[in-house]
């Protein structure tokens, strides 16, 4: 495993874009503003909440801590999804109001929803936002009656029923009103996205430009009010008369497979072909989603107390295929709310992190967390601020750092950047070697596809142009009179994305295949199709020419060429190929025997092939006339002559051709043998780096005094790394003895299998 910075990558290929994080200031408000002044009273009920119960029961202060943090987060996220928990929070303590109160006993572990939305793995990122919410209600619920006090005690005393009526009135008056975030991501998206001033008609409406914003929140609630918000300042339709709904969309958990890559595919689609511009996300997006083809601009309305998710959440725009240079990930800071210094640094420190060490450790990550586990006391904010700022990678970290730093000291001129530019020259060299290996032609590839279309009475593939670049037309094989409809499901992978409400009959016959391209277009857009050798269209289409020569039992295809060179001569052409264990083909190969043809009246023997040099202008001379038609057809006489002749000339040349075959075979048997010797070695020589490794790594932790300034969990960590490391060690010393073994024997070649498949004529024009 070998670690691949991307600050490096970004100056030696120059594909990945750069990363901006960018703060947007929310500073000038009123002391009595929503933002502010319900965080300040949720800070005190906090506060109130903690004294009451400092002897009540530790399940149920740490009950009543799980519930304020909680709707802390609510609350910096949006008004909105506050404003509901809150309710949901008070009416369960109205119902334990005059009711046999009795401890509940409940795990808090298992209230995962109020510590953070679920993550990919979980199978309640599949619900429905109406299902996400019901059950994080019910987590609330729960903690809420597991932080009563106990019998004889007032459930709230007067000062928290004050902050609590005060906090419902303020929310419950603010909740649908544009808070200061989205006034400030409005006014970026008039002067980044649009162009003319919102109205209500289309003619003053605005126009919009080919830019898209990507805009993620934790929360459904405030996601459904960030759209509605949006959508409401936008207007109802724009200059071309596009409906606000068809600009604005949200993706969440709960949408359905289907539904989900439609609008991947409607974001990634370019600006011109579809209206979307903005998608509003959950954390839901924040794994294993595409979305930088054509978005280069993200916000986080909310910032995540796990700054792992933050950087899942850049990662969407700030990958590879990504078109622009650079990319803006923007999110905001109350500068009149203290806990926000404490998401600030939140903020700088994982950035820093990122480029000093590349990526985000695990366990620096639960550290950072974990700092933060116990919610953001406002008295508290300016020290947690500074514990955060301290926190530093473990030893570990520091160690690969120490060993970075001192590799470049050692070796001025071979640095980390010059290595890795090394590494991507060897590794271009060896996909060049790849190609010719293959022999692959992106334009005999092309004209093979399009001869096999022919074969099926279809029409050739037809050059045509998509954004400005060359690709060629498919024809819809399955929609010709009397068709083979075993097409269809090949075509299938041509054409666009099926609507979910599309009847499948009605979606072939309306979206024909899709333009294909030879080579990777460098882009996530799906108006072309990218063809290769393992295509299920190539695949098909080809197995027509790699059948063809074995339709019969002898040979079945002759062809007549005509050449400008004076000699007729005949060139048997066989498929050689060789295979290994399990009937795995280690080689495929035709091989060519030429020779000088002559009249059956007039030969005193058997044909004679030509030796290797003159084979060599035969083969050149064949396929010079199979590529240029020279206009004048071989006259029909000449055709039966030589049709007539063909099994005899067969019969004439095909010892010679085993006799090759055998020949070709030991090369072959020699290279593969001299594969499978490299391959082990390079095997051994990997299991014996990482034997090595792990040695290194038991002798630095030999001493357990050395162990005493980890973290329990760093402990825990390195107790399991122990184990795992005596048992790999035990594997490798196994693996030593049979992996190169098994790779080496991996290319013996177990059976061999010659079949002639075509007989070429090479007939004088002169003639």
């Amino acid at each position: 495993m070998v670690r691949r910075l991307k600050s490096d990558l970004r100056e030696i290929v120059g594909d990945l874009p750069r990363r901006d994080v960018i703060q947007v200031d929310v500073d000038g408000l009123p002391p009595d503003a929503p933002d502010l002044r319900l965080a300040e009273l949720l800070d005190r009920y906090a506060t109130l909440r903690a004294e009451r119960l400092a002897t009540a029961r530790k399940t149920a202060q740490a009950a009543a801590k799980l519930v304020t943090i909680h709707l802390q987060k609510r609350l910096f996220s949006s008004v909105d999804a506050f404003a509901r928990t809150l309710k949901v929070h008070r009416a369960s303590l109205e119902r334990a109001e005059g009711k046999a109160r009795r401890d509940e006993e409940i795990a808090l572990a298992s209230l995962t929803l109020l510590v953070a939305p679920p993550s990919s793995d979980d199978d309640r990122a599949e619900l429905s936002e109406e299902e996400l919410t019901a059950a994080t209600d019910a987590e609330v619920d729960r903690a809420t009656r597991a932080s009563l006090p106990a019998a004889g005690t007032a459930i709230v005393s007067p000062a928290e029923g004050a902050v609590l009526d005060e906090m419902a009135a303020l929310a419950e008056a603010a909740r649908h009103v544009p808070d200061p975030r989205v006034k400030l991501l409005l006014e970026w998206i008039r002067q980044n996205l649009l162009e003319g001033k919102p109205g209500a008609s289309s003619a003053n409406a605005p126009a919009w430009n080919r830019r898209r914003v990507l805009v993620f929140t934790e929360f459904t609630d405030t996601m459904r009010y960030l759209a509605t918000q949006l959508r409401s300042a936008l207007g109802s339709v724009d200059r071309d008369g596009t409906r606000v709904d068809e600009r604005i969309a949200v993706f969440h958990g709960g949408l359905g497979d289907d539904t989900r890559e439609e609008l991947k595919a409607a974001f990634n689609s370019d600006p011109g072909a579809h209206p979307l511009r903005i998608l509003i996300a959950t954390d839901s997006a924040r794994e294993g989603v595409n979305l930088q083809n054509h978005c280069a601009d993200l916000f986080h309305f909310d910032v995540p107390w796990n700054p792992g998710r933050m950087e899942q959440r850049n990662g969407r725009i700030d990958r590879q295929l990504q078109r622009e240079k650079v990319v803006r990930c923007h999110y905001f800071f109350f500068a009149q709310r203290p806990e926000d210094k404490v998401l600030r640094t939140l903020v700088q420190k994982t950035e820093t992190i990122q480029k000093e060490l590349g990526s985000l450790s695990t366990v620096l990550e639960k550290r950072l967390g974990a700092l933060l586990e116990g919610g953001i006391r406002r008295s508290d904010a300016d020290h947690l601020a500074r514990r955060l700022d301290a926190e530093a990678p473990n030893e570990r970290e520091r160690v690969a750092i120490a060993e970075l730093e001192a590799q470049a000291e050692v070796d001025e001129t071979r640095t980390r950047k010059e290595l890795l530019a090394t590494q991507l020259e060897e590794l271009r060299s060896v996909m060049e070697t790849s190609r010719r290996a293959l022999g692959f032609d992106e334009d005999a590839f092309r004209e093979a596809l399009s001869s096999s279309l022919e074969l099926s009475k279809a029409d050739p593939l037809v050059l045509t142009s998509v954004r400005g670049r060359p690709a060629y037309d498919f024809p819809a094989l399955d929609q010709r009179a009397g068709a083979d409809h075993s097409w269809a499901a090949s075509l299938d992978t041509l054409r666009r994305r099926r609507r979910k409400d599309e009847k499948p009959w009605d979606w072939r016959r309306e979206a024909p295949p899709r333009p294909v391209v030879f080579a990777d277009p460098g882009t996530l857009d799906d108006d072309v199709v990218h063809l290769h050798l393992e295509h299920r269209v190539a695949r098909r289409l080809l197995g027509r020419f790699l059948s063809q020569g074995f339709v019969h039992d002898d040979l079945s295809r002759a062809c007549c060429a005509q050449t400008r060179d004076p000699v007729p001569r005949v060139v048997l052409l066989g498929r050689l190929s060789a295979f290994g264990d399990g009937a795995a083909r280690l080689h495929d190969e035709v091989i060519a025997l030429a020779a000088r043809w002559v009249e059956p009246d007039a030969r005193k023997g058997p044909l004679r092939p030509y030796a290797e040099t003159a084979e060599e202008r035969a083969l050149t001379l064949l396929e010079e006339s199979l590529l240029a038609s020279n206009g004048t057809p071989v006259p029909e006489s000449t055709r039966s002559r030589l049709l007539a002749t063909s099994a005899k000339d067969l019969e004439s040349l095909l010892p010679a051709l085993r006799e090759r075959g055998e020949e070709t075979l030991r090369r072959v048997k020699e290279r593969l043998a001299d594969r499978g010797r490299r391959e082990a070695d390079e095997l051994r020589a990997v299991l014996v780096a990482q034997k090595e490794r792990i040695e290194r790594e038991q002798a630095k932790h030999a001493d357990p005094q050395l162990d005493l300034g980890f973290a329990e969990d760093e402990k825990r960590q390195l107790s399991a790394d122990r184990r795992h490391w005596e048992r790999r060690l035990s594997e490798l010393e196994r693996e030593l003895t049979t992996e190169p073994d098994r790779i080496r024997r991996s290319f013996e070649v177990r059976a061999t299998r010659l079949e002639p498949v075509g007989l070429a004529y090479l007939w004088p024009v002169s003639g």
